[in-house]
């Protein structure tokens, strides 16, 4: 693991934030972490209404940093502004992470050597490291904050954590 600050997309900060877990961002390594200026815009869209907009915007360890100029390589794969930025911002970042759910948003940070993990993983990283005692607990609360998690995607997370049902 890198001691650079992970670098985050808007969906694992909304569902963190609104599930109230935004502080799991912390299992991976970093005491800060980086949001490039158009995720935390986007994030910030709907006011400060959601949960996660009002934590996100008290906390001191998130970094707003603007985004560099995104690479050709990068805006060859047609995602998001917000996807973009994070791989950008990651590429000056030596050693980033880049913590993003968009499938697309993932193979276009592989494809550029990024180390990548999302929601999921920061989850099971955390429980890893014994910040969480029930993963199962948290995923449902992912989910009830508006998370997309089959029951079938929650079983499976789970026993890559090692824990059976």
């Amino acid at each position: 693991m890198s001691d650079a600050p992970p670098v985050v997309n808007a969906s694992p900060l909304i569902f963190l934030g609104n599930a109230g877990h935004l502080e799991l961002l912390h299992t991976l390594g970093a005491s800060r972490i980086i949001v490039p200026e158009p995720v935390f815009d986007e994030v910030m869209s709907g006011g400060y209404t959601d949960k996660a907009a009002r934590v996100i915007s008290d906390s001191t360890w998130l970094e707003k940093r603007p985004s560099p100029p995104i690479p050709e390589s990068v805006v060859a794969w047609e995602i998001g502004k917000g996807e973009s930025s994070v791989i950008a911002t990651a590429l000056h970042e030596p050693g980033a992470r880049v913590v993003i759910d968009d499938l697309n948003g993932r193979k276009c940070a592989l494809a550029h050597g990024l180390d990548v993990v999302g929601t999921l993983g920061v989850v099971i990283a955390a429980h890893r490291q014994g910040r969480i005692d029930d993963p199962r607990a948290v995923l449902l609360e992912l989910r009830t904050a508006g998370m997309w998690l089959s029951d079938a995607v929650i079983a499976r997370a789970l026993r890559i954590a090692g824990i059976t049902s």
